[in-house]
């Protein structure tokens, strides 16, 4: 099932403070409540054949959301891992990768923005952060997006 990211309705209030173009790449502000993390996290460990452990390309604080593959598109994980197509930081944003095509419209309606590590020709461009969701509602539209990360990450 493939996942309309251009549909989301936009994040309300303005985006949080990160470190821009900056690696370590942060999200400064506007955490996730501890619950809202954890339903995330469950959410993430619920996919089929999605199983989590620390992450190896990211703070070690970091829950990667990994699949078994040998064979796998460029796009659709973060290198130099060949299993980790996500990982959660502790403060409930993510950084994942995403359809290439939707990344306009997901930075348009303000819910992510580029990784910085995109610059780099050996990284593909489909990386992000995911704001970390606040409520409910962008627990939800977190859901979406990580479904079609992984959906990109299974073909």
């Amino acid at each position: 099932m493939a996942v309309d990211l251009s549909a989301l309705n936009p994040r309300k209030g303005p985006r949080p403070a990160t470190t821009g173009m900056e690696i370590p790449h942060d999200q400064l502000e506007a955490f996730s409540p501890p619950e809202i993390r954890a339903e995330l996290v469950a959410r993430g460990s619920a996919l089929p054949g999605v199983y989590t452990s620390r992450s190896l390309v990211s703070e070690p604080s970091s829950l990667a959301l990994r699949l078994p593959r040998e064979d796998r598109e460029f796009e659709a994980f973060l290198h130099p891992s060949v299993d980790e197509f996500g990982h959660i930081h502790r403060s409930g944003f993510m950084h994942l990768t995403v359809p290439v095509d939707a990344i306009p419209a997901l930075t348009e309606l303000g819910w992510t923005e580029p990784h910085p590590i995109t610059r780099r020709a050996e990284f593909p461009d489909s990386i992000v952060m995911l704001y970390a969701p606040r409520d409910e509602e962008e627990l939800d539209v977190a859901t979406t997006v990580l479904q079609a990360s992984y959906e990109q990450a299974v073909r």
